[in-house]
């Protein structure tokens, strides 16, 4: 580990990639992740602005995922690429609190939106009829305020409480961005209280959504068994194994992380599950949802077919 000497109240990231060839490698390619996922999220949240087909709560929320997304990659990425490029891994303390308000804010908020689109693709499914009712456009404006709300709160109680403890000398993150566990190892005090309180929040945002996923997809999958229309089956299965997809990706390897003792954690584990949710997944939501949603991909015909047309 690199030695640093300083007494501000800067912290420092000793960050994801080590100083060599394949540290560059591996840095490029997180660049061009970020790029394409910046490209992907920008393009839905526009490409559903612009689509009067698209104006339906399925696609409003999927256009909150998006840009829960861009925050996320926007948040983290980009002080990480300058902290490599350039050598200097300092953050202030009021930057790092920044960031992990925004990083925790997202991560409990995308948690309950991802159990939110899951109620939606049940009620559709399973209650068709009863779809116009129970997700109105009220219920979906409800269900995302409610999701950022409580995930804003959540987030500004976990970084107020980390910075208000007393950090011994050495200031050295060993993680890419201003993660409040990695930070806590610092902490020149008890914490224990505190992680108990990153357990119960991971279960509220996290574990919680997860089995409630999982139980309307259960209901969704056993409703789909019963249907006589293969291609109702086939549309049903599609939509069921494309939001599972995401969910793995964001929901497991955040749990395994935060729900773990100290003592079984590793940085070296940490910051490579860390990529999965802070960095791939938002590359991976909008492919997923616009290639394999027919829908989407009509509307982006409509919109290159305007475009088009308007160069001529």
């Amino acid at each position: 580990m690199e030695n640093y000497n300083q007494t501000s109240t800067d912290f420092i990231l000793l960050g994801l990639f080590p100083p060599s060839r394949i540290g560059l490698f591996l840095f490029i390619i997180i660049i061009l992740i970020f790029l394409m996922a910046l490209f992907g999220n920008v393009s839905m949240i526009l490409l559903i602005l612009l689509d009067i087909h698209l104006h339906k709560p399925m696609y409003f929320l999927l256009s909150q995922l998006s840009l829960m997304d861009l925050t996320y990659i926007c948040t983290i990425v980009p002080k990480m690429a300058s902290n490599f490029l350039f050598g200097n891994k300092f953050i202030s303390f009021i930057g790092c609190g920044v960031q992990s308000f925004f990083f925790l804010t997202i991560a409990g908020t995308e948690g309950l939106l991802l159990a939110s689109m899951a109620y939606d693709r049940y009620v559709a499914i399973c209650f068709p009829l009863h779809y116009p009712i129970r997700i109105s456009r009220k219920v979906c404006v409800s269900m995302i305020m409610g999701s950022w709300i409580m995930g804003s709160i959540n987030s500004c109680a976990h970084t107020t409480y980390a910075l208000h403890i007393p950090y011994c000398q050495t200031r050295a993150i060993n993680h890419f961005f201003c993660d409040v566990p990695a930070m806590l190892t610092l902490a020149c005090m008890d914490t224990w209280i505190y992680e108990y309180t990153v357990f119960v929040s991971t279960t509220v945002f996290l574990l919680l959504p997860f089995f409630g996923i999982a139980c309307s997809y259960g209901h969704v999958l056993l409703a789909v068994y019963r249907m006589n229309s293969a291609e109702g089956k086939k549309k049903a299965y599609s939509t069921c194994s494309t939001h599972l997809t995401v969910v793995t990706f964001y929901y497991a390897p955040f749990v395994y992380t935060y729900l773990r003792p100290r003592s079984l954690r590793s940085p070296t584990e940490d910051k490579a599950l860390a990529v999965f949710y802070t960095i791939l997944t938002p590359l991976l939501n909008p492919i997923i949802y616009s290639l394999r949603n027919k829908e989407v991909m009509g509307a982006l015909r409509r919109l290159m077919h305007r475009i088009y047309s308007v160069q001529l």
